[in-house]
């Protein structure tokens, strides 16, 4: 069910991302941002229909950042975000990575998988390079978490 994605992939990754967007749950992404980062991204099909996303980004050493999260209405509570999730973490291990953040208005779904509350400035210069550009800047209201990695 949940693979690396794929080129085919990038405008149904865009759309449903962009669905929560417009309901401001989420930052909004062009399609140029979804191709620059395909390889990032796993997406969770059903019946071959795109059903959630989720990427793992190399931020810097050995930190990487969990974002992107999105499942699509009609799948949401069945596991299918925390099927993701868990994807990406192992994925983090697998590739040395130290450390996990993510920014997020949920910050109780990544709790459940042992993320914590950092403080913003806890994370390196570099991972704000995104956020500049932001039109929600500097206050989106986004909570960082960060988890290390076993």
């Amino acid at each position: 069910m949940i693979t690396k994605a794929k080129l085919g992939d990038a405008k149904d990754i865009q759309k449903l991302i962009n669905t929560y967007a417009k309901k401001d749950l989420m930052l909004p992404k062009s399609i140029v941002d979804i191709y620059e980062k395909l390889r990032d991204f796993y997406v969770y099909r059903i019946n071959g229909k795109l059903a959630g996303v989720c990427a793992l980004s190399i931020s810097w050493g050995d930190l990487a950042e969990l974002r992107s999260l999105a499942v699509g209405k009609r799948y949401s509570g069945k596991g299918i975000g925390k099927a993701l999730v868990k994807t990406c973490l192992a994925e983090a291990g697998e590739l040395g990575v130290k450390k996990v953040f993510t920014l997020t208005y949920i910050p109780d779904f990544f709790k459940k998988f042992g993320f914590k509350i950092v403080k913003r400035d806890s994370l390196p210069h570099k991972v704000w390079t995104e956020c500049i550009n932001c039109p929600k800047f500097p206050d989106c209201g986004e909570v960082p978490l960060a988890k290390v990695i076993s």
